[in-house]
């Protein structure tokens, strides 16, 4: 009798225990990308609201290199057990793979979609020294020039060059194209006249447009921004093509169970309705946003579709 109740006690305990350290078993929401940036800032605000209402540790960790490929490749290969999660962004999951012969995953098939976590606008400015006041003189005047007006990006197979041939295949315009290694580099040459043009998140160059240092055309947004009521959206400027906002999302690794997914994407739609949550993502530029894991999904297919179309037409291909 005495064996038999300590065999139940010990059962008991090794229960407890292993209860114990599935609590302690630490989420890890990695970030393709270097902190400090929106894709870096939104997650840490989801993060520590996902702790909470999980009861579990949630960090952030960042694994930033190509364009967002080395963090999405990490958590490709993860295990699908939800402690390891990823930041999926039109970068990560659309373009890279749009420009890469081997990026080293399927962005559709190499993960488990969740929930999308923000939108936020694109932009597309000009320096002021420019006889362009509007979105229809640059054009004109960008055909005249015949590629001697030059536009910045991040870098080659950024989401600020995908934009900046967009722009140039739907209007005819050519422009030349000038790689920075970074937003910041490109967004000051923009400033100071060594670049005419520049596609880019809205917050990184709303600023500079309110200060008379930049000339915005358009931004890609459902309506008008609040902060720029006269700037139209590409939509109203007739091209259509380039209205689609930047976003940040949530993934896993492929293989995940539906029901953790559902999970995961219902804590994230918690977390996201929270009002201090909410304002400060608003704050960054952003508006929050989560949909259903099929929904996102959906948007990452149509992402990679258009994209890959622009990088084929422009002939843009990345070794990875």
């Amino acid at each position: 009798m005495k064996r038999r109740h300590f065999i139940q006690a010990c059962a008991l305990s090794l229960a407890a225990a292993s209860r114990a350290q599935a609590q302690d078993r630490v989420i890890r929401i990695v970030v393709p990308f270097a902190p400090g940036g929106s894709a870096d800032l939104i997650p840490r605000l989801i993060a520590a609201a996902l702790a909470e209402r999980l009861g579990q540790s949630v960090i952030v960790e960042n694994r930033p290199g190509a364009g967002g490929a080395v963090g999405a490749l990490h958590v490709s290969r993860a295990a699908p057990d939800g402690l390891t999660l990823g930041v999926a962004t039109v970068s990560t999951h659309a373009i890279q793979p749009a420009v890469s012969a081997r990026p080293g995953y399927q962005p559709l098939r190499d993960f488990s979609p969740i929930s999308n976590l923000a939108d936020v606008p694109n932009i597309v400015s000009i320096n002021p020294r420019l006889p362009a006041a509007n979105l229809v003189e640059f054009v004109a005047l960008a055909r005249r020039k015949d590629g001697d007006l030059m536009f910045g990006s991040p870098g080659v197979g950024s989401l600020g060059h995908m934009m900046g041939e967009l722009l140039a295949q739907t209007t005819g315009a050519r422009l030349r194209h000038v790689p920075y290694r970074g937003a910041g580099p490109a967004l000051q040459d923009a400033i100071a006249g060594h670049v005419d043009v520049l596609c880019d998140n809205l917050p990184a160059s709303l600023p500079h447009v309110l200060g008379g240092r930049l000339r915005a055309l358009a931004v890609a947004w459902p309506g008008r921004v609040a902060q720029l009521p006269d700037v139209p959206t590409f939509a109203e400027a007739g091209i259509a093509a380039l209205n689609d906002p930047a976003w940040f999302g949530l993934v896993g690794p492929a293989g995940m169970p539906p029901a953790l997914v559902a999970a995961l994407q219902e804590a994230v739609m918690a977390a996201l309705e929270r009002p201090e949550v909410a304002a400060r993502i608003v704050e960054l530029g952003a508006v929050p946003r989560a949909n259903a894991p099929e929904e996102f999904a959906r948007q990452i297919g149509a992402e990679l579709g258009k994209w890959r179309s622009v990088a084929k037409r422009a002939n843009i291909s990345l070794e990875a």
